[in-house]
């Protein structure tokens, strides 16, 4: 049942249909095949009640969030600012792509939204600086991949839904694996650019006078993310309230710097309801397949199988981390953790590890899949805003930050503490 269930998806996935109507004509066609249960008569039912969850209208408020620190140009002269203060180390400028990554990713919550609004700032200094074209562009695909494992993430969000898990001790728990592995993504450009001095561009130099100056745009986003997260942890919001307060302080900032208009509300509208109608679709298409993968006692099944190869937990995890590795090649992200969450997740939690510690390991895995070839979304969503040049340029300065996630993956299994110091610490 399980490789049927997977070759009907790859097809329907190869045949272009998007993602959401191949989730759904997965769950029908299963439902009609191994079940006696009217499975499609529970559709609008399914639709309707996963929908009206309070958790996911944090989804449309952080989405919102990244626009209009977009359109504002607070992202841009926040990009400028972390140029200035981190330029000087070997790599120059790719630092401060994944500096600049970082920290709009504890704003927006998206790895798309991250990658793509660094992208479009950086890209032109590449070229005037000349710096290597592959490492250049990897450091901000890799960097882009920050946006779903540094709080606020939509990703946490959507795996605590699915697998009822806290979301707010999810977002402690990103804190300290999410630092890492940008210090990690910065230490691999330090060491490429040590071995190829050419590959770090023209160094630029400022002043501390201009480094001092510069602090005031890193403000605006650091004030964000001490309100959204600040205010989760000091009990006064909860995390979809907390994201509309965020939207709130990103509003005042954007009306500060005068960059608040019509036209400009016009366009935050459009990208916010554009990018929440895809992201839900996907979502109540996946409720619905897990529905029906649970009346056909899939998940029973699946788990019932790996427990009975008798591999322990430390083998049938790094089995797991196989299956992703190698699922990431060839499915969308969030599609990969919408379908597999809520199957995969009672398996680990059933060997002895912690739901909150698999959710950040899990990320991990997703934020690997972002940049591997074939279709590591990062790749093309950095493609695009390219003015020339080819996709495999792209895909090969991002293996370097490929093998950097797998050391990650490995230091989150070695030392489980460094995922949950934090949410036992707090909690």
């Amino acid at each position: 049942m399980l490789p049927a269930a997977i070759l009907i998806l790859l097809v329907l996935i190869a045949l272009s249909i998007p993602v959401a109507a191949a989730l759904g004509w997965l769950g029908l066609i299963l439902g009609h095949f191994f079940t006696m249960m009217p499975v499609h008569r529970a559709i609008g039912d399914i639709f309707w009640q996963n929908s009206i969850e309070f958790l996911l209208v944090a989804i449309p408020m952080f989405v919102m969030l990244g626009e209009i620190l977009l359109r504002s140009g607070i992202a841009t002269r926040m990009y400028d600012a972390m140029a200035k203060w981190l330029s000087w180390l070997p790599g120059g400028l790719m630092h401060s792509n994944i500096g600049a990554c970082a920290l709009f990713a504890a704003t927006s919550g998206s790895s798309v939204a991250t990658a793509a609004t660094i992208g479009t700032v950086a890209e032109p200094e590449m070229h005037k600086r000349k710096y290597n074209e592959p490492m250049f562009l990897g450091t901000i695909a890799a960097g882009g991949t920050l946006g779903i494992l540094i709080p606020p993430s939509i990703n946490l969000i959507v795996f605590g839904l699915l697998t009822n898990t806290s979301v707010s001790e999810l977002y402690l728990a990103g804190f300290v694996p999410g630092l890492l592995l940008a210090g990690l993504f910065m230490a691999t450009v330090i060491i490429a650019c040590l071995y190829k001095p050419q590959w770090g561009g023209e160094k630029i130099t400022y002043t501390w006078s201009e480094k001092i100056k510069s602090l005031v745009h890193l403000g605006p986003p650091i004030l964000i993310f001490l309100v959204v997260v600040g205010s989760i942890y000091a009990g006064w919001a909860t995390p979809t309230e907390a994201a509309s307060l965020g939207v709130v302080a990103a509003l005042i900032l954007a009306a500060f710097h005068r960059s608040l208009s019509i036209s400009m509300l016009k366009e935050v509208f459009k990208g916010t309801m554009r990018t929440t109608g895809i992201i839900m679709l996907i979502i109540v298409a996946a409720v619905f397949l897990n529905f029906v993968l649970s009346a056909i006692g899939l998940t029973t099944q699946l788990t019932d199988f790996i427990v009975g190869l008798g591999l322990g937990p430390l083998g049938t995890l790094l089995l797991i981390v196989a299956f992703y590795i190698i699922l990431g090649c060839f499915m969308e992200t969030f599609s990969m953790l919408i379908t597999t969450a809520t199957i995969v997740t009672p398996i680990v939690v059933s060997m002895g590890y912690d739901p909150v510690w698999f959710g950040i390991l899990l990320m991990v895995l997703l934020e690997t899949a972002l940049i591997t070839p074939p279709i590591g979304i990062n790749l093309f969503v950095v493609q695009s805003i390219r003015s020339s040049g080819q996709l495999k340029d792209l895909m090969i300065g991002a293996l370097p930050f490929v093998a950097t996630m797998f050391a990650m993956i490995a230091l989150l299994i070695a030392f489980p503490e460094l995922a949950l110091w934090l949410p036992q610490l707090f909690y």
